[in-house]
């Protein structure tokens, strides 16, 4: 089943998209079985701006990212779809142009910085390595523009710290490396997969503002990977929800998340807590996501869905408009106000 393409333009070409995703499905080989762990997922990613990819642990946000930058593990494949990066589709294109195209148009941010830095070489040779390989750079002049890289994000004296080695940075200046890296060949696409995880909420907001601040000056589209509300609602443009590996509902932030169209959605957003009384009860959506090898054949969601009929068990809906540039996969999404 092929699901239409999110956030396309009635007519002409929008020349501002950077990535587009087209029902891209992946595929897992598990010792009971082959499970599908992203079925059919698009999305447009424009420059300048920040789609947030949403939803619960284990909906198949990373995966996506993975697939999009050819890194999954050797039991998952991609079984369907494109990814056009640069007028390329990176599912047939060539390994030879899949690496000219890393870092140069495609680059990504990982959550964890310690494990994501080799540690047995200093800061400076691998933020060097992008100049030396991309742009045929001398040693001399690689290491300079790592010192640039180091002071453009924020790191303090880069010329003396520029020889240290990863264990030799706090959390916060590991997560501003990992991103000096990502942007040191100005991609037209930056992923960012829980680029703030395990740093303090002073730190969060300050990597935050600087994605911000590099997708300006890049014109760059970022990508956040991320199951905070909260960070979603402050840092993207649009968002598109997932849930069991399929994209639920999408559009821009202010309007999915002040208009929720999907009954998971809403469920998600009612689970904020919001009241400061003590002793006030907390909302939470019931049940659990599907297992990936007992995926229903109709909803996704019906399993824990409170509008969730008999047409939901036998027919998969598709991602349909609620409005402006809005979409939602839902039989019944007008009547999610009444939920």
């Amino acid at each position: 089943m092929s699901a239409p393409a999110l956030d396309r333009p009635e007519s002409g070409i929008d020349d501002r998209v950077a990535l587009d995703v087209a029902d891209l499905t992946v595929e897992l080989r598990t010792p009971s079985g082959t499970v599908r762990a992203v079925d059919h997922v698009s999305f447009r990613a424009r420059r300048g701006e920040t789609l947030a990819l949403l939803g619960e642990s284990g909906c198949g946000k990373s995966m996506t990212a993975q697939a999009l930058v050819g890194l999954l593990d050797p039991i998952a494949a991609i079984k369907e779809g494109s990814i056009t990066l640069d007028e390329v589709d990176l599912v047939t294109a060539k390994e030879s142009t899949r690496r000219e195209l890393a870092g140069t148009q495609l680059a990504i941010v990982f959550q964890d910085a310690l494990t994501a830095l080799n540690p047995v070489y200093t800061v400076g040779t691998q933020l060097a390595e992008p100049f030396r390989i991309h742009r045929k750079m001398s040693k001399k002049e690689a290491r300079h523009e790592a010192i640039e890289l180091m002071r453009h994000v924020g790191i303090p004296e880069p010329e003396s710290r520029v020889d240290s080695y990863p264990h030799q940075f706090s959390g916060g200046m590991r997560q501003r490396l990992l991103i000096a890296m990502a942007v040191a060949l100005s991609p037209k696409v930056l992923l960012a997969d829980e680029p703030t995880t395990a740093l303090d909420v002073t730190v969060q907001a300050q990597i935050m503002a600087l994605l911000h601040r590099l997708r300006t000056e890049h014109d760059m589209a970022v990508v956040l990977i991320t199951h905070d509300l909260a960070l979603v609602a402050e840092q993207a443009d649009r968002v598109a929800i997932m849930y069991a590996g399929n994209v639920v509902e999408t559009g821009p932030v202010a309007e999915v998340f002040g208009n929720p169209r999907h009954p998971y959605t809403k469920g998600l957003l009612d689970s904020v807590p919001v009241s400061t009384e003590r002793g006030a009860d907390l909302k939470s959506i019931d049940g659990t996501p599907p297992d990936l090898h007992s995926i229903p054949a109709g909803c996704v969601y019906q399993a824990r869905c409170p509008l969730a009929r008999a047409r939901c068990v036998s027919e998969r809906p598709v991602l349909s408009g609620t409005g402006p540039n809005r979409q939602a996969a839902c039989h019944f999404s007008e009547e999610i106000d009444n939920v």
